[in-house]
């Protein structure tokens, strides 16, 4: 293996096992000492990747974005309708949250964080401007009444997701999310699609992305 390859390894393997250590204790609680000995590694290595706890913390962030901006392309790829486009992206969100260390290491920090003031957003932002340009096109399709503000929407839809699937982690630690996710979209279709689209309220609910293509390898950066 190369030194570039090497440097690369083990800079995931920072990546991954800081992600660990900040989902279950937080961003505040955990210390660079604590990553370093469940690593193996000196100190100065893990600052030759990462100059302090605030630019790991960045760089998980920076890997969340990356899975959401794959999530993303992914799903605005699918040959299906704006509205169950919708509904997949807040699936694969659910997906991402269940299966994904690095999303839900990102959302504890990004959460922790903006209790300071300054948590960063990029997923979130993501995620809202995606449902916004979906909602457009479902509009457009007649699959959502044109009474209904995109953008008010999308921070609507994202906003009532983060809640469900909040509430899922304290109650089941999301073992229901994606049951619950569906609930949510059980309640919400019925008054956002006409009337005379109601027969498709069953396949827009059960809509699933077939997800990203698969890459070698985990992606930790933009």
């Amino acid at each position: 293996m190369s030194r570039q390859a090497r440097g690369l390894a083990t800079r995931a393997q920072i990546i991954a096992r800081a992600a660990e250590a900040f989902e279950q204790t937080g961003y505040v609680r955990t210390s660079l000492d604590a990553i370093v000995d469940s690593l193996g590694l000196s100190k100065g290595a893990l600052y030759f990747h990462f100059g302090s706890k605030e630019a790991l913390a960045r760089a998980i962030i920076d890997a969340q974005h990356a899975i959401s901006i794959a999530a993303v392309a992914a799903i605005r790829g699918e040959h299906a309708p704006a509205v169950e486009q919708i509904v997949m992206l807040c699936h694969e969100m659910a997906r991402q949250i269940v299966h994904e260390p690095i999303v839900r290491a990102g959302i504890r920090i990004t959460v922790e964080l903006s209790d300071k003031g300054y948590g960063p957003a990029d997923p979130y932002i993501d995620w809202i401007n995606t449902c916004e340009y979906l909602a457009r096109r479902a509009i457009d399709q007649g699959d959502i009444g044109h009474e209904t503000d995109p953008a008010t929407f999308a921070r609507f839809v994202i906003g009532a997701f983060t809640g469900v699937q909040t509430l899922s982690l304290l109650h089941t630690g999301g073992a229901d999310l994606e049951e619950r996710v569906d609930d949510m979209w059980m309640l919400l279709l019925p008054g956002l699609m006409p009337r005379y689209r109601h027969k498709d309220l069953g396949r827009t609910r059960r809509a699933r992305s077939v997800g990203p293509p698969e890459k070698p390898g985990p992606v930790f950066s933009r």
